[in-house]
């Protein structure tokens, strides 16, 4: 083998690029001395372009096809000097290959909270994040502006930039569009395409373009959320008054049937004793009127009503029902046990199984509380029993 022919074999004749990645957006060819045959052949695959950068200048951009590296094919290499050898002498040149699909998938959101006026609720704060995708419209500009000489460009490295671009105009967008926090989840369409189309400029720029651009979520902080909640529970229960009066029959109805296994039977007692009580009263309340001042039976009257009797003779009004005892709701491992009467939780407190801290509800109560905060409950924290009688 002639030292022509070593020398004509130690350069490489085909340039191409085999992207085994899914985030690289531009890869330099890399060859010692960056040094090109000339007549060499270049692959463009679908997908890729590829720029040449001669002596720092950007020489031409190749679309997808099949090239032979020639003078006549780069007009701007016909100024070189070829060796005086009896080999076609290599051009000093650097190959990038520019990805040009969709970088989908990439995350955005805002850091701190965007500060955005409603118009029912005043100013509020709104978080966002979402998900977006980019493309390389430009090669040329893109490889000047942003990757320079990086022999290996990443979506990653451009990635948090277009994250603050994207945050910026969103907060822009988000506060001129006059959308109610309300009607933002049926509006995510429309404040994408404001912020898709208030980017653009910006990024056409860097040679980049936003194809895609999607909003998954904008929340409210949770404590807004909390109270909005309970605006929506009220909104569901309507009257209040009639809410709380079914509660309170469900309640009596759940102790009457032992729906608290157990414990709703010493209120169920109560309530059956004050019945009683009620009926006694309203017998002894007849017989005192069927009688005369001396015990006996009045003059002039017998034991069977009279006909045309006046109001002497009518029955008297029934007794009102006895009230209503107060029922609470108890949380306890994220599930609600209940009702229980305030005798019930004195006897769980004496077991052990009821203490200060414990949360309780009622109805009419704005939400859950601890039982230290209800005068009803708290006295059952308070009152001690006396000391016992000494022994013997």
């Amino acid at each position: 083998m002639g030292i022509l022919d070593f020398l004509s074999g130690e350069f490489i004749d085909v340039i191409s690029w085999v992207d085994d990645t899914r985030d690289t957006m531009v890869w330099r060819f890399e060859r010692e001395g960056h040094a090109i045959k000339y007549g060499a052949k270049l692959t463009v695959r679908e997908g890729q372009v590829a720029v040449f950068i001669h002596e720092g200048q950007l020489a031409d951009v190749f679309t997808p096809g099949l090239y032979l590296l020639e003078t006549n094919n780069l007009p701007i290499l016909t100024t070189l000097k070829h060796w005086d050898h009896g080999f076609k002498s290599p051009f000093q040149s650097e190959v990038y290959f520019i990805n040009t699909t969709r970088f989908t998938d990439l995350k955005w959101g805002t850091k701190n909270p965007v500060i955005a006026r409603d118009p029912e609720f005043g100013p509020v704060r709104l978080r966002a994040f979402g998900t977006y995708a980019v493309k390389i419209s430009d090669p040329a500009k893109f490889l000047t502006e942003i990757v320079g000489t990086d022999g290996q460009f990443t979506a990653d490295e451009v990635s948090f930039q277009l994250r603050n671009i994207i945050v910026q105009e969103f907060s822009r967008a988000l506060a001129g569009a006059g959308i109610p926090v309300l009607d933002m989840a049926a509006n995510t369409g429309k404040v994408s395409a404001l912020v898709a189309e208030a980017i653009a400029p910006t990024l056409a720029e860097y040679g980049l373009s936003l194809p895609e651009f999607y909003i998954e979520n904008i929340s409210l902080p949770s404590e807004v959320e909390a109270v909005l909640d309970k605006r929506t529970s009220m909104g569901i229960v309507g009257d209040m008054n009639r809410y709380m009066q079914f509660n309170a029959a469900q309640a009596m109805g759940e102790q009457g049937s032992g729906a608290s296994a157990g414990m709703g039977t010493a209120m169920g007692a109560g309530i059956g004793a004050g019945i009683g009580m009620s009926m006694g009263g309203q017998m002894g309340q007849q017989a005192a009127h069927a009688a005369g001042p001396w015990g006996g039976v009045a003059h002039g009257q017998s034991h069977a009503p009279q006909g045309g009797g006046g109001a002497a003779g009518a029955a008297p009004p029934p007794p009102p029902p006895p009230p209503v005892e107060k029922v609470w709701h108890l949380a306890e491992n994220g599930q609600t046990l209940g009702p229980f009467g305030r005798g019930q939780l004195a006897q769980m407190k004496t077991e052990g199984r009821f203490s200060r801290t414990t949360l309780v509800w009622a109805p009419g109560q704005d939400g859950w509380s601890a039982a230290e905060e209800i005068r009803e409950l708290a006295q059952l924290f308070t009152i001690a029993p006396p000391p016992p009688p000494p022994a013997g």
